[in-house]
């Protein structure tokens, strides 16, 4: 008796046991073990953690994410082709650190390019496609400055295209964040930060991937390590789960291991506490409003939205909408005119909204109209 008694407590509570919120993971600051560092939603720009974020930093090989940014501008706007060759310089070939050793005249497809800038951080393969894109590399690297100003980059000076250590040339954990951001608009690059090993010149030259976490990380999609004695060991990590995308970024780490640590903390901290909320249309904005002067009596509504939102885990449940649309319209209205909106409210206090509009156009009725009216009521 004593036993079957003791059956239903235990599951009550192992019940409440379960049923009890898990707490969310946490990162601190001692946590991180690089000076610097950010972790930033790639969807609103909203950062999540910030150790340090404005502080000015030499960034290395993660300078190629704003030299990638523009060569994918130049391929989505059709100035240049994935099949354009590019002729390695003798400014190119000169580079040190990282590279592929490309010969002075040396030519390799835009694809491959990329490819090598990508995935063995090849100097001279970056200042190939900067030439390519610009006629020369100071011309490209102004055009880097001019980037970095409209992503509201503050702390950032390129003075080179590839992230060797010069003077001046710096940035921060944050503006890395908002380059990566932007580079990741151009999904097709996800094809190259992906790669953990490929080869070019017909298998003569092998490349590995110096990010170790596309091995480890679930989610990850790239997206550029450096290291120089400057700069140390930095990286900027993308990762993707479900809708939510993040960027960590790690500037000025004590080792490679390190920073790859550091990344995953936080992307999995960004993970354990953030989801992306889609909002629903409701139902009250289809629906028909009454027109007054028009040639029909009422028109239909309609609304859509593809907006999504960042929100904490959980915070769904504090999300409602409420549609505003007018007692009447007057006419004339077009297909597609707003007629109302729907208000997304966070706990009673708006954070979004998204227009309801006419499904059908109604003109305004004319005194024909009225004649032809009153002249079919008579024949009738």
């Amino acid at each position: 008796m004593k036993i079957i008694r003791f059956i239903p407590a235990f599951a009550a509570m192992l019940a409440a046991v379960l049923s009890f919120p898990l707490p969310a993971v946490a990162v601190s600051d001692k946590e991180i073990a690089a000076p610097s560092a950010v972790l930033m939603d790639a969807l609103s720009g909203e950062v999540l953690f910030g150790k340090n974020p404005h502080e000015i930093r030499a960034c290395a090989s993660v300078t190629k994410v704003m030299t990638l940014d523009l060569v994918m501008e130049a391929l989505d706007s059709g100035r240049i082709k994935w099949t354009d060759q590019v002729t390695a310089s003798e400014h190119a070939a000169s580079m040190g650190g990282s590279d592929i050793w490309l010969e002075p005249g040396e030519t390799m497809t835009v694809d491959e390019m990329v490819k090598a800038t990508v995935v063995a951080s090849a100097n001279d393969a970056a200042v190939a496609l900067a030439e390519f894109v610009c006629g020369s590399e100071d011309e490209f690297v102004a055009r880097m400055n001019e980037k970095a100003k409209q992503l509201g980059m503050k702390e950032t000076v390129f003075k080179n295209c590839n992230g060797l250590d010069e003077d001046g040339h710096v940035t921060s954990a944050y503006d890395v964040a908002l380059m990566s951001r932007d580079l990741l608009r151009h999904r097709s690059i996800l094809k190259y930060t992906g790669i953990w090993m490929d080869e070019l010149r017909g298998g003569k030259t092998q490349l590995v991937n110096t990010n170790k976490l596309l091995k480890s990380y679930k989610g990850i999609t790239g997206l550029k390590t450096g290291t120089t004695s400057r700069a140390g060991s930095c990286i900027t990590a993308t990762a993707k789960r479900g809708e939510l995308e993040l960027v960590a970024v790690v500037l000025g780490s004590p080792s490679g291991k390190q920073r790859f640590s550091d990344a995953a903390k936080l992307l999995d901290y960004g993970f354990a506490n953030y989801s992306v909320y889609t909002p629903e249309v409701p139902q009250d904005a289809f629906t028909e409003i009454p027109v007054t002067g028009g040639i029909a009596g009422s028109l239909r509504t309609r609304a859509e939205t593809d907006e999504k939102f960042l929100v904490k885990k959980g915070g769904e449940k504090d999300m409602t909408s409420r549609v505003i649309l007018p007692e009447s319209i007057s006419a004339p209205v077009s297909e597609g005119d707003k007629v109302g909106e729907i208000i997304f409210e966070r706990k009673g206090e708006r954070f979004a909204s998204c227009p309801v509009t006419a499904a059908e156009s109604v003109r305004e009725m004319t005194f024909g109209d009225v004649f032809l009216s009153l002249l079919g009521r008579l024949v009738k």
